[in-house]
């Protein structure tokens, strides 16, 4: 018997099969192209974000609606300046704080006042009148371990993070304060489940040992009071050699990158996070009909096996030089290779 989208969600977070592998094509840009409007105006308006998550669903068939309209927006909150481009996602284009006795003000801002908070909260709650609870809403936080690369700059918070542990616990505690709220918000607004973004976590960026003594501590702390389900996705980073860690802060799932064994991934999860990926989206852009069949049956062939396994890109969002052609050949050749029975 067909499932709803929600329902084969919720079967392979459970590890068991489900009537196909489920379908998690993140967009947040392509909206804009599909109600042939400038992707500032897109991504400021909750009506057509909304608008565009419902047709988009009902055009590919794939089982999620997405809430996020641009990470940026939480440096936004902040205080911090945002540049919109024409073909990709906005971007912080002055950090906020600019040196570090800047953290020992800082305050957690408030989130009734942040326009853009706030147009995410309005489209939740239209995508959940709408989803009549047949499949999943998606709400979206950074992570406070990640969040700081946006508030201060790259290199900056990895000064901070190895010169000033002070300082740095000192922000963390405000951005866990930001990090909870907004994601209970968002779950209160109708979200199932939070991708909790982590790349600072990834071992493409930081050791596992900085993880440990920092990141990991910091992911307790909040996924614990979070209240609903949250997937920790490192945004294309590697997770290798994490596996048993991220568990135990508490995630239900993890967003791998295209870079990774997903069949090994898939083995170290299984029975404590289901996987979500890892189609990579940016040599999406220019797959042939034949490469995406090929991709597609790869990475359910490596991972389906006894559910707990999500089939997406590994970044968290689609490009915006997606084709649509690509992105109707990845749900064909999901449909042909994904299919449990």
């Amino acid at each position: 018997m067909e499932m709803s989208s929600l329902e084969r969600t919720l079967t392979a977070m459970s590890f068991k099969e489900p009537d196909r592998v489920p379908i998690f094509l993140l967009f947040t840009m392509h909206g804009a192209k599909l109600l042939h409007i400038p992707l500032k105006r897109y991504l400021t308006s909750a009506e057509s974000m909304a608008k565009a998550q419902l047709r988009l669903q009902e055009m590919f068939g794939h089982d999620c609606l997405y809430n996020l309209s641009y990470a940026a927006a939480e440096a936004e909150a902040f205080g911090g300046e945002v540049i919109f481009f024409n073909d990709g996602p906005p971007n912080v284009a002055r950090p906020v704080l600019t040196k570090r006795e800047d953290i020992d003000r800082l305050e957690p801002p408030e989130i009734s006042q942040c326009i853009s908070m706030q147009q995410t909260l309005k489209c939740t709650r239209y995508l959940k009148q709408s989803a009549e609870g047949e499949v999943a809403i998606v709400g979206v936080v950074m992570s406070p371990f990640s969040l700081p690369v946006m508030q201060m700059g790259f290199q900056a918070y990895l000064d901070l993070l190895l010169q000033d542990r002070d300082r740095f616990w000192s922000l963390m505690k405000v951005n866990k304060q930001f990090c909870i709220e907004w994601a209970n918000l968002q779950l209160e607004a109708g979200a199932n489940a939070i991708a909790y973004f982590d790349p600072m976590a990834s071992t493409t960026i930081i050791p596992k040992w900085l993880y440990l003594e920092t990141g990991q501590k910091v992911a307790k702390e909040t996924l614990s009071s979070i209240k609903g389900p949250c997937v920790t996705h490192m945004g294309s980073g590697r997770c290798s050699g994490l596996v048993q860690e991220i568990a135990e802060t508490g995630s239900v799932g993890l967003g791998v990158s295209a870079l990774e064994d997903l069949a090994q991934l898939k083995q170290e999860c299984y029975g404590r996070m289901t996987v979500i990926g890892n189609l990579n989206g940016i040599e999406m852009v220019r797959w042939t009909r034949k490469m995406t069949e090929e991709r597609v049956r790869q990475a359910i062939s490596s991972a389906s096996a006894g559910g707990g396994f999500i089939l997406s890109d590994n970044h968290g969002e689609l490009p915006f030089q997606v084709p649509w052609a690509v992105i109707k050949w990845v749900m064909d050749a999901a449909l042909r290779y994904g299919n449990y029975s």
